[in-house]
């Protein structure tokens, strides 16, 4: 899909909106075709009765006579239908048939037309009753042909030159004219489709939430780095990569640590950190999995909760959070109090501890890049799970003195605002942004197809891809037999 306010869509996107906003449409549609059911239904029928007079000039059989006769009643034959709806003709004919219709009423079912170079006038008549309708238009021609006589007879009392001749009288219809049932049915349905069809890319269009992996590249200028699937079955056991290694999900995390591994040789450093534009877009539990894809390699890994306002990577790893970083950082504790081994693998965890009253002052502190240091050294992956960048600065600050950020942005839900204004944060103290990650990926419905990621190292993710992986694998649900009780760790 384009950028909010642009309404340039291409042929599939317009497909995708038909699939996602059916049910706009289709409500839109039946209260259409319901309005054309109405209409039809509650319109009184009217029939028609058409009559038709053929004008002509006295005969002679000099042909420049003949010539002037065909080209006087061609010029005055406009006139003569002109005159069917005025008063001289039309009142004579009410006042016969004793009809009740307005005036203007019956002005508007009355038609007098002359074909383009023809001398022939066609008198519609349109009426509840089909046998007003042909009465009407047998006497209008009656009238006509009267009135013309009188108009065009010469002072001298001798015959009109022009004769009016009857030459179609008006007939019974036998079914009405209008309502035409089939002609508003179709009509409601187009007027439906495109109408809803209308509002359906209007809504889309001005929606202002991340639905492409499009609109994510286009505000940060960054590469999509992976994209994890929803899948619902997952809420209970967000550890997905430990508890279901072989379901989609899980196989979606190892994607994502291949390719920030390609990031990392690239910037040079070890440690990168992994945040969100606003809160709830699930950076926390993407940044867990990571870490224990990578530590699923053999790799020494360490994640930090480097979130001091709501950290949460202690409840999501079930260790105990009492004591971390911040006891860390001003003093309390050494390095081997605070760190914990995650299970029997190659993962450690460095809780945040006490949430203390001034964040940002110690995750900028020169403690804060030393203990990196020290990290890197001894670690071969270093995580930093921090705060959303658009409430405060503490993942623009960590930005400065790690590798870069790694910003989580959950599908349906992110805004193109929110990101670009986080964007615009990390720009403002000239930190790193090493690119995205499309959380929270529709498997099923029409969304599914709008959601595919590629990049120059091959990877890629969508609703294809996933049924593909299912195939092959499965999805497995049966969860895996894990050591998960934390211990002390001795190394620095």
């Amino acid at each position: 899909m384009e950028h909010q306010g642009e309404f340039n869509l291409s042929l599939s996107d317009y497909w995708l909106v038909v699939r996602k906003r059916w049910g706009l449409i289709a409500l839109v549609l039946a209260f259409a075709v319901g309005a054309a059911i109405a209409v039809t239904r509650f319109t009184t029928p009217l029939y028609l009765s058409t009559t038709k007079i053929f004008v002509s000039t006295q005969a002679s059989d000099n042909p420049s006579d003949l010539l002037q006769g065909s080209s006087f009643t061609q010029q005055r034959v406009k006139s003569y239908a002109d005159l069917v709806t005025s008063p001289s003709v039309l009142s004579p004919v009410v006042r016969e048939l004793g009809l009740r219709v307005p005036h203007d009423t019956l002005v508007k079912r009355i038609t007098a037309t002359v074909p383009l170079n023809e001398v022939i006038i066609q008198i519609d008549v349109l009426d509840e009753s089909r046998f007003n309708a042909a009465r009407i238009a047998n006497r209008l021609a009656m009238s006509l042909t009267q009135k013309v006589a009188d108009i065009e007879s010469p002072l001298s009392g001798a015959a009109s030159p022009v004769k009016l001749s009857i030459v179609q009288p008006g007939s019974l219809a036998s079914k009405p004219d209008s309502p035409k049932p089939l002609l508003n049915y179709a009509l409601g349905l187009f007027v439906g489709f495109v109408l809803g069809l209308g509002l359906a890319v209007l809504l889309e269009t001005l929606d202002v939430r991340i639905r492409s992996s499009k609109d994510v590249e286009d505000l940060g200028s960054s590469t999509i780095l992976g994209g994890i699937v929803y899948n619902q079955a997952f809420t209970k056991t967000p550890l997905v990569v430990s508890t279901h290694p072989k379901s989609r999900k899980a196989e979606a995390f190892r994607q994502l640590r291949t390719n920030i591994q390609f990031v990392e040789a690239a910037e040079g450093r070890k440690t990168v950190v992994v945040s969100s534009a606003v809160p709830g877009d699930g950076k926390t539990t993407t940044i867990t999995n990571l870490a224990l894809a990578f530590a699923d390699t053999g790799k020494r890994v360490i994640v930090v909760d480097g979130d001091l306002r709501k950290p949460k990577l202690h409840k999501t790893m079930g260790i105990e959070g009492s004591v971390g970083l911040t006891n860390y950082l001003i003093g309390q504790a050494t390095l081997e109090d605070v760190v914990q081994v995650w299970g029997t693998s190659a993962l450690s965890v460095l809780p945040a501890g006490k949430i203390p009253p001034n964040p940002s002052e110690l995750l900028g502190s020169d403690a804060m890049a030393a203990l990196l240091e020290k990290l890197e050294a001894n670690y071969d992956v270093v995580l930093i799970d921090t705060a959303p960048l658009l409430p405060v600065t503490d993942a623009a600050i960590l930005s400065r003195i790690t590798g870069g950020v790694v910003m989580v942005v959950s599908v349906g839900k992110t805004t193109k605002p929110e990101i670009r204004t986080a964007v615009s944060h990390l720009t403002a103290v000239d930190g790193k942004l090493l690119g995205f990650v499309m959380n929270r990926i529709p498997t099923k419905g029409a969304q599914a197809y709008q959601y595919r990621y590629a990049n120059k190292d091959g990877y890629s993710v969508s609703g294809a891809y996933g049924e593909r992986y299912d195939q092959i694998y499965g999805e497995d649900l049966t969860p895996v037999e894990t050591d998960k009780r934390p211990r002390r760790s001795q190394k620095g």
